[in-house]
């Protein structure tokens, strides 16, 4: 599949991803704000994979999936991996296979992905795929996160509402509406694409069988960072001095926490402090850190000179289970903190932000530079980086 990054383009150029209005009109009117519908966003778009290599896909023990079915007695979850002979057993209708993290499986995913540029890498999650029989689907419900809707194969009927009462049905394996009213209506062929902020209502039905393929984008809660944040501040915080207590008076309950020693406590804790290179260097390991169900692929061993050789026809690219950030001189990679040489920076950032480096980026630098072919060997048997 052809890149078609929107860093590929200037920022006010309309865009056909986005039915022909800018990236920068789009995160001013529609970004976290309203819904759109793009018809045709990816002409002649109609899916990554078949339905069978979806199904094989969630037969994997390092991919996440479930199998969502609906009866007249209510909903049923079943998490993955499954066993082959399970989607041998399964009805005609009114059940929906969902796997996340295709991307990371998948190099057209991870393809794919980088139209969406326009967003930061900070702010994407994965790819989802879906695929239902007709009449499938995953009821009613809301996301508290972005997503882009992108019809493959087949006609997905999608319901929204942008109503307030988002109260869900008790007891349900999943987070079902209880009172969904539509306020609008489409059917999605094969290339049509639908935005949706966060918590707008949503209900997706499919026409005949068909796929769908859903862009995620993560969004941390206030208390997730803040734990993380407080985790990571742990090896960073150096507190000097004991607790000490020479003008402590006789308690008349021994087990009393008094508010002397409150106060106290309180005085030393306030030493803790942080700067903004501390908030850079959290979310740097944080969002780049790997869900803890990805496994890297370890290639075969290749020696220094064999592996400058194939860089130089190849070039490499990320593996779709890898993210790269970075901030200033700063770079991290699967949640490790790396510093850039001055003369590496520039290279760096065009892998994070272009996830490649075509042999031509990089020949010259290559030739003369075993320092940088070192690490990148590294990154290569860890699993990080693959050849172009």
């Amino acid at each position: 599949m052809k890149n078609n990054s929107a860093h590929n383009h200037p920022p006010s150029q309309p865009l056909a991803l986005l039915g022909g209005i800018s990236a920068e009109h789009f995160l001013a009117e529609y970004w976290q704000k309203k819904p759109l519908l793009i018809r045709q966003a990816i002409p002649g778009f109609n899916g990554l994979l078949s339905p069978d290599e979806l199904a094989g896909l969630a037969c994997e023990g390092d991919v996440q999936s479930r199998l969502i079915s609906h009866k007249k007695s209510g909903w049923k979850v079943e998490d993955g991996p499954f066993d082959e002979k399970r989607f041998a057993k399964l009805p005609a209708q009114d059940w929906t296979l969902l796997v996340q993290g295709v991307n990371h499986h998948l190099p057209e995913a991870d393809q794919l992905l980088q139209q969406f540029s326009f967003i930061p890498h900070t702010r994407l999650d994965d790819l989802m795929v879906s695929f239902a029989p007709d009449a499938g689907g995953v009821g009613a419900h809301f996301d508290s996160y972005d997503v882009f809707l992108l019809q493959g194969e087949g006609k997905r009927q999608w319901r929204i509402s942008e109503q307030k009462d988002l109260t869900l049905i008790e007891d349900a394996p999943l987070r079902i509406l209880k009172n969904f009213q539509a306020e609008q209506e489409w059917v999605l062929e094969p290339g049509d694409m639908l935005y949706l902020p966060p918590h707008v209502a949503h209900w997706g039905v499919a026409v005949g069988a068909c796929m769908t393929y859903s862009i995620g984008f993560r969004a941390p809660s206030a208390q997730e960072l803040a734990s993380e944040f407080l985790s990571f501040l742990q090896d960073k915080v150096k507190l000097t001095g004991m607790y000490a207590d020479p003008d402590l008076l006789l308690q008349q309950h021994p087990a009393e926490i008094e508010p002397h020693m409150l106060h106290k406590v309180g005085d030393m804790l306030n030493g803790i402090r942080w700067e903004s290179q501390d908030v850079a260097e959290f979310l740097g390991r944080y969002l780049s850190e790997p869900k803890s169900h990805i496994v890297f692929d370890n290639p075969a061993n290749i020696t220094l000179k064999s592996f400058k050789q194939r860089l130089i026809k190849k070039g490499i690219v990320l593996s779709g289970k890898s993210q790269m950030l970075f901030h200033g001189d700063y770079f991290f990679l699967n949640g490790e903190q790396l510093m850039a040489l001055p003369a590496h920076h520039a290279l760096w950032v065009e892998l994070a932000d272009k996830r490649q480096l075509p042999a031509a980026s990089f020949t010259e630098v290559l030739m003369n530079d075993n320092e940088l072919v070192e690490q990148l060997l590294d990154w290569y048997q860890a699993g990080y980086v693959q050849f172009a």
